[in-house]
């Protein structure tokens, strides 16, 4: 540990020298050197195997460009979610904070009571990269009350979270690229039982995922998320039939196996470890994410190949894949902190979505932590020593980009090239979230309580330990609970009111 530390400490001062030569006006000015440096916290996750440490050397030179110190405090993204509320709710809040869910009953009640900075449309349009935000991002990050509480994490709406497919296993087994649920199932089975991999025994599966992450529900109904348009009006899923269908699905893939018997308490990371190690077919992620995998593979496969599905037609008919909301959650600044600092942070963010910053971000010194051929940027030994990554710093600094969900640094320019196509062959089949930014104050006293039983029960039918009249049960009762009329009613008054202006 001492002697890695040193290296860095070491490499910090060369980088530095380097950084300095290249950047030119990139903010190490006599002008900027003579300002008062501003210390900033920040809270936010991480996907590496290891978060950057406070001497990191692009750490260090985005606060030598930003005339910041940047105290990061760095949380796995395994329990961020529970981090996230524990450090919400103790009002210990640090300067910019990320969180997931903007919409979370908790961020919009300490919103409505003043906890955070408003960023109005006057107060971003000084940071240009900031104001240069798609509108679509802005207005779909407002909270109820139609304002923003927070900087938009932005991402492109196409390249999201979808099923990766290992293309090498359909090739070897004559097997074409699934459709419908059903085709999806029996290659499913066929990863499982058809030893896809050659080595003679039967320890693959055909998915890595738990009950949440591959969507079945929305699915079956044709939407993303918990509502879905019906005669005009927003009805919820857990009342629709075809969420019984997706239920009995998941749990036709419990019974054939084709998912690990202890789904319900596996790690995300677990279910990404079984798709690296060759263990699972499908794996459900961002388009470049797809590349993370591979590259990992082919260190011992150099066939292995995770390919993004460009749609999948629900049992309704409808070809589909999931569109994002144009961000990965927010940051929030508290009312705490001082108005002078709230425009140094907004500097610093804007300055981490230029191209520029992104780029120091993402892919830290040229000819130092990457080369770049036709393109394409390559990482280095020394990016991975000094965790150089956009699952790292990326979390905090990003741009608005089309395909920044189909690259990744490393990624050879034929898969780059096939993730760009696949990015835009899914535009005419992206569905969105309707529900995505509706209130309810109904839903934010009991919502958390419904879902949750919706959750154990799931389980429980799938893995058999409940028959499916009790999932049916349930709904009949959910349908006449007074609190779940009231949170359909005030969801569809909040829809109204966003679409209409009433």
């Amino acid at each position: 540990m001492l002697q890695r530390k040193h290296g860095i400490v070491k490499s910090a001062t060369i980088l530095t020298a380097v950084a300095l030569a290249l950047t030119g006006c990139g903010g190490g000015d006599a002008a900027k050197s003579s300002q008062k440096v501003t210390e900033i916290s920040i809270m936010t996750n991480f996907s590496t195997p290891e978060p950057p440490g406070a001497d990191n050397v692009i750490v260090q030179e985005i606060g030598k460009r930003t005339n910041t110190k940047l105290n990061i405090q760095w949380v796995s993204s395994n329990n961020y979610a529970e981090k996230t509320k524990v450090t919400l709710a103790s009002g210990d809040i640090p300067d910019l904070m990320f969180v997931l869910d903007p919409f979370d009953p908790l961020v919009m009640q300490m919103a409505k009571e003043g906890a955070f900075w408003e960023l109005t449309p006057e107060l971003v349009k000084a940071y240009p990269n900031l104001a240069a935000y798609p509108s679509a991002v802005w207005q779909s990050s407002k909270m109820q009350d139609g304002k923003n509480y927070g900087i938009p994490a932005v991402r492109p709406m196409g390249g999201w979270s979808f099923i990766n497919i290992r293309k090498d296993w359909l090739d070897k087994l004559g097997m074409k690229m699934p459709e419908t649920m059903d085709e999806l199932f029996e290659t499913m089975k066929a990863f499982t039982y058809k030893d896809p991999d050659g080595n003679g025994k039967q320890d693959t599966f055909g998915l890595a995922g738990n009950q949440g992450s591959f969507l079945f529900e929305p699915l079956f109904n044709s939407t993303q998320g918990k509502w879905k348009l019906k005669d005009g009006k927003l009805a919820h899923i857990y009342l629709e039939p075809q969420t019984r269908d997706a239920i009995l699905y998941q749990k036709k893939l419990y019974d054939e196996k084709v998912i690990p018997e202890d789904f319900a308490v596996l790690k995300l990371s677990q279910f990404e470890d079984m798709a690296k190690s060759n263990k699972a077919g499908m794996w459900v992620d961002t388009v470049e994410a797809s590349w993370r995998l591979t590259e990992e593979l082919r260190k011992t496969n150099p066939n292995a190949d995770f390919l993004p599905m460009t749609y999948l037609v629900s049992p309704e008919g409808k070809k589909m894949a999931y569109q994002w909301r144009g961000f990965n959650g927010i940051f929030l600044i508290p009312k705490k902190v001082s108005e002078a600092k709230l425009k140094t942070i907004l500097q610093l963010m804007d300055y981490g979505s230029s191209t520029e910053g992104t780029d120091l971000a993402w892919y830290g010194f040229k000819d130092v932590h990457y080369t770049e051929k036709d393109g394409i940027k390559l990482a280095t030994e020394q990016a991975k020593k000094d965790i150089v990554s956009q699952s790292a710093l990326g979390k905090i600094f990003s741009r608005d980009e089309k395909y920044l969900w189909a690259y990744r640094t490393g990624m050879p320019a034929d898969v780059f090239e096939r993730n760009k196509k696949i990015v835009d062959a899914r535009e005419p089949y992206l569905v969105g979230d309707i529900g995505n930014g509706l209130y309810s104050e109904t839903a934010s006293k009991y919502g958390a309580e419904i879902d949750k039983k919706v959750d154990d029960l799931r389980v429980k039918v799938i893995m058999g330990k409940e028959p499916i009249s009790a999932w049916d049960d349930f709904v009949n009762n959910l349908s006449k609970d007074q609190n779940f009329q009231a949170i359909i009613k005030e969801v569809n008054d909040s829809y109204q009111k966003r679409t209409t202006g009433k």
